[in-house]
């Protein structure tokens, strides 16, 4: 049968600029859509909107719990940028950074179940985004910010976590932190390390750095050194910001570290990267017998992993195309699972750490050095990271059901 002339067609993109290039041709007409419930005839319509929609509306009104069973906030989380801090591409502004967040809306769907809704704010001021925010937060089960530039990503995130009562996440922070400590979990139990007497060098004072450090103390690693361009992140310097400050008094200035990059890398266990550039070979070299390299500064490695592997037992990074990849989708997906199946208020450092232990544990009994965290499409992830995520959301008393 032929469609009617009235029948919506999808969209279609004319021909465009970079047409047979495979990764625009991918893009055309962005990488999502919206899906909705079919409606074959009049008494649909009726059902779907008015007049029957008024009695759905007046339940809520009476009971704004309703929100949770009759719309799709409880599945939907708005995925939040400013354009500042995107990829390593850095300010791009708010219109070339969509093509990322569609991608996360993407890899929210395609791992976790959970609809994302890409949001590019054309504001870097940080009481403006925390205030349009803050005003769409009724449409949202959960708010994942997204390259947003340091220090003001911290503010943000933690105004918007005393405003509202849904998770708010800085994937940046805390994706990455979660699936390093997975990694690192198993990296230092195949080198035969402790915890407590492990030491680690984290170059790298942005949002990730501060997370993966705070993370790391979390898991009862004392040990810790974070650089930034002008050496060790500690007290004794005029420079720091108030973020930094608050870094060196839980990292360097309880080990006594100081002084270069080079001499912090003296005797390490762990170099995690997370700030571009290139690590010395030299430097490389100081480090403590079968060391743990993770470069994660895509797509250029900070150390990469030929010169990485003549020094180090263990080695990662960000890229796909190395063993043992450190991708926060591993992580993102399940932990917004997790809290959305259990209508969380917020996503505590419980269920952060819970979201690591259940990486660390799929590997199981086949943990080597190329197989420290499982890959991006390992079909077990999403449901281990978000089980464990659910239940410490209840140990932690923050879940609603």
């Amino acid at each position: 049968m032929s469609e009617s002339p009235n029948t919506p067609q999808p969209f279609r993109a004319a021909h465009h600029p970079h047409e047979g290039d495979p990764v625009f041709d991918l893009h055309v007409g962005g990488k999502m859509g919206i899906a909705s419930t079919p409606l074959t005839g009049k008494e649909d319509l009726s059902l779907a909107y008015t007049p029957g929609v008024a009695l759905v509306c007046e339940a809520i009104a009476a009971d704004p719990a309703m929100t949770q069973h009759y719309t799709w906030v409880p599945n939907t989380v708005a995925v939040v940028t400013d354009g500042t801090a995107v990829l390593g591409l850095g300010d791009i502004g708010p219109a070339a950074a969509m093509p990322v967040m569609e991608g996360k809306a993407v890899l929210f769907k395609q791992f976790g179940g959970v609809d994302g809704v890409p949001i590019c704010l054309d504001t870097t001021d940080t009481d403006e985004i925390i205030e349009t925010v803050a005003r769409m937060a009724p449409s949202f089960g959960g708010i994942n910010l997204e390259d947003i530039s340091a220090p003001r990503c911290f503010e943000i995130e933690d105004r918007l976590k005393e405003r509202l009562d849904i998770p708010v996440f800085h994937d940046d922070q805390h994706g990455t932190a979660v699936v390093a400590l997975a990694a690192l979990q198993n990296a230092l139990k195949l080198t035969g390390r402790e915890h407590a007497t492990t030491r680690v060098v984290i170059s790298g004072a942005g949002a990730a750095g501060v997370a993966i450090a705070k993370i790391l103390i979390e898991a009862g690693i004392e040990d810790i050194a974070v650089t930034d361009r002008k050496g060790v992140v500690h007290s004794g310097r005029d420079d720091l910001t108030p973020v930094k400050k608050a870094l060196a008094e839980i990292t360097a200035d309880r080990c006594g570290r100081a002084g270069t990059l080079a001499e912090a890398l003296e005797g390490a266990d762990v170099y995690l990267g997370v700030s571009g550039g290139t690590i010395p070979e030299e430097d490389v070299a100081r480090m403590a017998p079968e060391a743990i390299i993770f470069a994660m500064a895509n797509p250029t490695p900070e150390v990469h992993p030929d010169i990485a592997h003549k020094y180090a037992r263990i080695v990662a990074t960000g890229r796909s195309d190395f063993p043992n990849q450190i991708n926060n989708v591993l992580a993102f997906p399940g932990i917004f699972r997790g809290a959305l199946d259990v209508h969380a208020t917020a996503i505590t450092e419980g269920m952060k750490l819970a979201a690591a232990t259940a990486l660390a544990e799929l590997v199981g009994d086949d943990l080597r050095e190329d197989y420290v965290i499982p890959g991006p499409f390992d079909p077990r992830v999403p449901g281990a990271v978000s089980s464990a995520v659910a239940e410490a959301a209840r140990r932690d008393g923050v879940a609603r059901r």
